[in-house]
């Protein structure tokens, strides 16, 4: 089992073998969902690196927490005018093929969020849960009517009355109308 240590020690010898120089390497230890531009290492390397630059990586994935990230990272550094070079994964976005490659796994990551959250969705309701605006009590409804229908009779405005009861003038409307309809349904049995 190895360390983060060595792990970190490693990809700094892969980017030395390939050419970096020490001082050139910029890191962090993070953890977390922080996107790479609000990583301090990414931070430096972004104030760092200049067009006609080439930033290499051990891995295409060290440029983000999530292809997604990586993704918007590699089009922001490409936007910069600076290269990518990927040492051990033979990615390489400043080709047709990297670049389809970086797509095709930045669609694949959208897709497997959404079904994710598609299935949170489904558990949750398989649990009970519901969603959207809690049930309104019946009752309730027609005690604001009500007192929406005495003010206007006392000559207050639509607006006026729906106000007093919390609700907007199109709601007010709303209710009255879905009660005309139950009492013409009411009416017909």
């Amino acid at each position: 089992m190895s360390t983060a240590a060595q792990d970190a020690q490693l990809q700094v010898d892969a980017l030395v073998g390939a050419g970096v120089q020490k001082r050139d390497v910029f890191s962090d230890v993070t953890s977390g969902s922080r996107t790479a531009i609000e990583r301090p290492g990414m931070k430096r390397l972004l104030d760092y690196a200049e067009a006609g630059d080439t930033v290499v990586v051990w891995r295409i994935d060290r440029l983000g927490r999530s292809l997604l990230d990586v993704l918007s990272t590699v089009n922001l550094l490409r936007g910069q005018g600076v290269k990518i070079q990927s040492v051990s994964d033979g990615i390489d976005p400043e080709t047709t093929s990297g670049r389809m490659m970086l797509g095709m796994l930045a669609e694949y990551e959208r897709e497997l969020i959404t079904e994710r959250v598609n299935a949170g969705i489904a558990a949750a309701k398989a649990n009970g849960t519901r969603f959207g605006r809690p049930p309104v009590d019946p009752a309730v409804i027609a005690e604001k009517l009500t007192i929406a229908q005495d003010a206007r009779a006392k000559g207050r405005t639509a607006e006026d009355a729906a106000r007093l009861v919390g609700w907007s003038r199109a709601t007010l409307y709303r209710h009255q109308q879905a009660a005309r309809a139950r009492d013409a349904v009411s009416e017909q049995v």
